[in-house]
């Protein structure tokens, strides 16, 4: 099977854009990944595709093994990296359903292992643009194509989980201007950017967070019927995009290291 260059770091096992897939087990400094890797194709393009909470999402947010995660999808030879994840609307004009193409986070965890470069020496990767521009500009073209409601930017908070929001902390967040709010997005994010790989974030809006959402707030149920309803235009827009991604480019995500060190 040719080596994937793309990689899929899905929301659960049955987000797999991948019809025939063969799977691996990869080893890493940093245990194993959340599950078994699958490799398949799409259209000619080869796939690697790993759910980021295990197969059965037994994984809570915070004890997500990102590092072993980032680790083996470039040991396998990839290089370039769509993440779809499930977050909360801080907008009303964010509807349920509605893709996000975020490209810019703020870190609000703790305690969570978030970088290769542990000493001797001090690595300071670069993160002004944390998501790659070039898959985030083909994502929202391809879903507009498709006819999906996407919204080009956004700023998502990362929270620490696996808690919901506060009113007063989502009020907050509203206050600060920022769009989403998800628990997955660091370190996966800046871990693949430490690596020198492209990554993509693709939020799915499955909730309005408490501050607006009322009373009744968030409920797992409720993000559960969206993920469902939502399936089949997820993966037809994974489908649709990943046939498109060309190799990574001469970039920001390619060149992290070069100015990193001190």
């Amino acid at each position: 099977m040719a080596e994937p260059e793309i990689a899929v770091i899905g929301i659960t096992a049955t987000s797999s854009p991948l019809a025939d897939a063969e799977q691996v087990e990869v080893e890493t400094p940093y245990g194993r990944p959340s599950a078994p890797i699958s490799i398949g194709d799409i259209d000619g393009t080869a796939v690697a595709f790993l759910p980021r909470r295990g197969v059965e999402g037994e994984i809570p947010p915070p004890q997500i093994p990102s590092r072993a995660n980032v680790w083996a999808l470039k040991e396998l030879g990839v290089r370039r990296i769509v993440a779809p994840i499930v977050c909360g609307a801080l907008h009303l004009e964010y509807e349920l359903g509605d893709i996000v193409v975020c490209d810019q986070f703020v870190d609000r965890t703790w305690g969570r292992e978030d970088t290769y470069y542990t000493g001797p020496g001090t690595v300071l990767v670069a993160s002004a643009q944390p998501f790659c521009d070039d898959l985030g500009t083909l994502l929202v073209h391809t879903a507009r194509e498709l006819g999906t409601p996407v919204h080009n930017g956004g700023t998502t908070v990362v929270v620490q989980g696996p808690r919901f929001s506060t009113t007063a902390e989502s009020e907050f967040f509203r206050a600060m201007a920022w769009d989403t709010v998800n628990m997955v997005s660091y370190p996966e994010s800046h871990l693949a950017r430490e690596l020198e790989l492209c990554y993509a974030n693709l939020s799915l809006v499955t909730d309005h967070d408490v501050g607006i959402a009322g009373a009744g707030g968030v409920t797992s149920q409720t993000i559960d019927r969206v993920l469902e309803e939502s399936h089949d235009r997820l993966l037809e827009l994974l489908r649709a995009v990943i046939p498109a991604i060309g190799p990574q480019p001469d970039d920001e995500c390619a060149n992290a290291l070069a100015r990193a060190r001190l």
